[in-house]
């Protein structure tokens, strides 16, 4: 894998997840009751696939990185581990969710009556993402990989996962922004990291058009 389709990669990848997720979350909103199981199992859905490009994403972040500056291939390595955890993680709170509502003989609320899965999506997945975020915001910048916002907002969003951590202490409420499965907790950090992931995927994308050197080249040195 070369430099450029690298980039590519990763972009598409990153723009793909972030197109998943921006269909996925505003489904959450539709009902303020137990919501019917198609709306459930569809966000679900869009949810598989969001992180299944996920994993895309961070496995050719990890590979860029390494074209670009060997030195740091551990960050990316970094970034790969803990995107690659955050996903299994996810991606198990999914399952839970989709075989409750498949076997309940009612319209059930899964972020409710699933309660394995409000530390999941709550604060073991912040901790994850904020671990994660400061991998890929560290690589870039150490990197020049791409413009310097990507990493100082990287940074930020970092910071805003880790104010979420200790929402697991504020009940199980939805409907209470700071809950353990609060809307500011799950959703709303789901809509920001989507947007941002949009942004990331769109910048490493156009990147591969101005940087058609190999990795190592002078030009991308200097």
């Amino acid at each position: 894998m070369n430099e450029t389709f690298a980039r590519r990669l990763t972009g598409l990848a990153g723009i793909a997840a972030a197109a998943a997720l921006i269909i996925e979350v505003p489904l959450y909103f539709v009902y303020s009751g137990p919501p019917p199981d198609a709306n459930v199992l569809t966000r679900l859905l869009l949810a598989i696939f969001s992180l299944a490009f996920l994993i895309v994403f961070v496995t050719a972040f990890r590979e860029l990185v390494k074209r670009v500056n060997p030195a740091y291939e551990w960050v990316g390595s970094m970034a790969f581990a803990t995107g690659l955890v955050y996903t299994t993680v996810t991606l198990v709170s999914s399952g839970l969710e989709a075989g409750a509502v498949i076997a309940a003989d009612r319209s059930i609320d899964p972020t409710i009556t699933v309660s394995g899965t409000y530390i999941l999506y709550g604060s073991i997945g912040r901790v994850l993402l904020t671990l994660f975020l400061v991998a890929v915001g560290f690589g870039i910048s150490r990197t020049n990989l791409l413009p310097r916002w990507t990493s100082r907002s990287a940074y930020v969003l970092a910071g805003v996962n880790v104010a979420f951590v200790p929402s697991l202490f504020f009940g199980n409420d939805p409907a209470n922004f700071y809950a353990a499965n609060g809307w500011g907790t799950t959703a709303s950090m789901g809509a920001i990291l989507s947007y941002w992931l949009l942004a990331l995927g769109i910048s490493t994308y156009r990147s591969a058009t101005r940087r058609t050197p190999s990795a190592g080249s002078p030009a991308l040195r200097h």
